[in-house]
């Protein structure tokens, strides 16, 4: 039988012992023991042992290989894989084998005496390591080399963009898995140190600007991006290369996705939007969100909207007693149901359809669940939208909240958490105007017993009306992606972490403050529709078309985080901080929202937006809405369709 036809079922027979049979270990070790002292007395003696040293060799024989294989044991160095052998394996080898040479000596000189050969003790030492530790460095050549070679001719060609850590972590999981298809033909690094140099005999071809002609050159397939540390501008910089290059590309998770995910190489996946963002993993004490929501019940409004749904994913993994998930949209409802109810079987949730602003249902929400914690994310947030409806949009933020504060603290809930925008940040639309009412009832409405707060941040990717689904329809139809100005930029964060830094902010809160969540660095609009087009396989302004439309009613160029009179604070939590401004008492609150009521009920458009000045000095209403509030006659509103040439909405963002 020739060698090609043996060598696989010899591989095969190594594995199998490597893994599953221990006591392949144990032979060889002890095999290994005893030629070592054997081979020591040969070699001081000339390979001539005298009759007396012979007698010594049979008494320390068996001491060293009882003590030895003890310690091996308690260090429990019969356990590894020899395949993956490490420096730290041998690190603990010689550890191992110092220790059990030294303790070994120690018996023997003390039964022997002083005539036993010092030198012995050294040789011993030298040759059990260089036994222990080549047996394994071998086993991981023989794998390592096998594995390498095996259908590279099948696999896919593909260079790593990164010789770091975690670059030099995937080449050793794809050498180690070829059913994963991929033959690392190279490194690409962009750092100059590492240029021109071998990683795990695995050449760093280049730097990131010459991915095209490495490409060409190794008849490249795929580029496995392997930085999970690198920030938004750096991921936008190798993005561009990578398109650049004309071959797909896909990138490794971050350590916090390695974490709670399996191994490295199962997780390559194609870059990301948020990738992009360059966003630090969100560290959260899960003790204390635990203490504030283990075995209670707490409530979610809006539960079936973006923020909403998310906040009832993360709840559930803190041990409620039950969620209670109130929305209007019962479609909407019926699939986060189902969802909860699949992925939480072990935690109660309860579907509930209605409006925040039908006092009547909301008190029956009260009654039968007697909720402690009332996470507030019900609102209407498109902001062209509600600056022409500017009615309904008080009604249901500012009305809608009132009326939850109110039950609240008739029914004595613990912590009341109202989600609040950038856009109450001196607001220049109706929205965003809403919003900080709100925020100012959180500070009204303190009465000792329930603790109100609200956390304020800004855009959320890949939430329900955000830029990013409709880039990604426009570019699906094949364009043009609209934008409203070059110059816009707002904040980003993953809804994932939005939710998460909502549930630690108001487990911090002792009432009437506004958190706000670290954003990072705005991100042009331009930049992320630009970095969309390219993540789609794509050429702005070739391929798709990117076209500027305008500014619409309400928006701003670039949205705030916060006041310069407000103070700011931080937490012990990094990423959130809290402010706390001047507000109004709930006896100032309580009249300006009777007399919101009253103008709603006359549609009187003029009278509401002076009254919005007036509550809150720093709004600026936008020219639409004052040309349209000029334009109604004198008196009650109450017929704005008639009296108004209505401005249309546009949708493009």
């Amino acid at each position: 039988m020739s060698i090609n036809r043996i060598w696989p079922h010899f591989l095969t027979a190594l594995r199998t012992v490597d893994t599953d049979y221990r006591f392949f270990h144990w032979g060889v070790q002890l095999l290994g023991f005893s030629l070592s002292i054997v081979v020591a007395f040969l070699l001081r003696f000339d390979f001539a042992i005298p009759r007396a040293e012979a007698m010594h060799l049979a008494i320390s024989l068996p001491i060293l290989v009882i003590i030895k294989a003890t310690i091996f044991w308690a260090y429990r160095l019969d356990f590894g894989w020899w395949r993956f052998v490490s420096v730290q394996d041998v690190l603990n080898l010689t550890t191992a084998n110092l220790m059990g040479s030294t303790l070994s000596a120690m018996v023997i000189m003390a039964i022997i005496g002083p005539s036993y050969p010092r030198s012995i003790i050294l040789l011993d030492f030298v040759l059990c390591l260089l036994a222990t530790t080549g047996v394994r460095i071998c086993v991981r050549l023989i794998a390592d080399s096998t594995v390498k070679n095996a259908d590279s001719a099948e696999g896919k060609q593909i260079v790593i963009y990164g010789a770091g850590a975690a670059g030099v972590l995937l080449l050793r999981e794809l050498r180690s898995n070829p059913s994963l298809g991929y033959t690392v033909q190279g490194f690409v690094d962009d750092n100059i140190n590492k240029q021109d140099i071998q990683i795990l005999g695995t050449p760093v071809l280049g730097f990131g600007h010459s991915l095209n002609e490495i490409v060409g050159d190794y008849g490249i397939n795929e580029i496995l991006i392997a930085i999970p540390s690198a920030t938004g501008p750096e991921m936008t910089e190798i993005l561009g290369h990578c398109h650049a290059a004309g071959v797909r590309f896909k990138t490794v998770p971050s350590l916090s996705e390695m974490i709670r995910g399996r191994r490295l190489a199962s997780q390559i996946r194609d870059v990301r939007v948020e990738d992009l963002l360059g966003r630090r993993p969100v560290h959260l004490e899960n003790a204390q969100i635990r203490t504030k929501l283990e075995g209670k019940t707490v409530l979610v409004t809006g539960a079936a909207g973006s923020i909403g749904s998310e906040l009832c994913r993360q709840i559930a993994q803190f041990g409620p007693r039950a969620i209670v998930g109130y929305d209007i949209s019962e479609s909407a409802l019926f699939h986060l149901n189902r969802e909860m109810k699949k992925r939480y079987p072990e935690v109660a949730f309860f579907a509930e359809v209605g409006s925040i602003q039908n006092r009547s249902r909301v008190s029956e929400l009260f009654d039968r669940f007697r909720p402690a914690i009332l996470y507030h994310a019900a609102a209407y947030k498109h902001v062209p939208i509600m600056e022409e409806h500017a009615f309904e949009a008080i009604e249901n933020n500012i009305f809608g909240t009132h009326t939850m504060t109110r039950l609240a603290a008739e029914y004595n809930v613990l912590d009341f958490v109202t989600i609040s925008s950038d856009k109450a940040v001196r607001p220049t639309s109706v929205m965003g105007a809403t919003k900080r009412v709100s925020e100012l009832l959180m500070y009204a409405m303190q009465n000792g017993s329930t603790r109100f707060m609200a956390v304020r941040f800004g855009n959320v990717l890949e939430s329900n009306g955000s830029v990013v689904p409709i880039f990604k329809q426009q570019i699906e139809e094949g364009g043009p992606v609209t934008i409203t100005h070059p110059e816009m930029s707002r904040y980003f964060m993953t809804i994932s972490e939005a939710a998460q830094l909502v549930l630690q902010a108001s487990s911090m809160g002792s009432g009437g403050e506004i958190f706000v969540l670290d954003m990072g660095s705005p991100v042009k609009i331009l930049d992320l529709a630009r970095n969309l087009i390219l993540l789609s396989g794509l050429r702005p302004d070739l391929d798709i078309k990117i076209e500027f439309t305008k500014i619409r009613p309400g928006e701003k160029l670039h949205e705030e985080l916060s006041r310069l009179e407000e103070g700011i604070f931080p937490t012990r939590h990094e990423k959130i901080q809290v402010y706390n401004g001047n507000g109004h008492s709930a006896e100032t609150m309580n009249r300006y929202i009777e007399q919101l009521h009253s103008i709603c009920e006359s549609r009187d458009l003029p009278h509401l937006v002076s009254k919005l000045k007036e509550i809150i000095p720093d709004y600026e209403p936008s020219v639409q809405l004052l040309k349209r509030a000029v334009s109604t006659e004198t008196g009650p509103y109450r017929n704005r369709h008639q009296t108004i040439k209505l401005v249309p909405v546009s949708h493009e963002t």
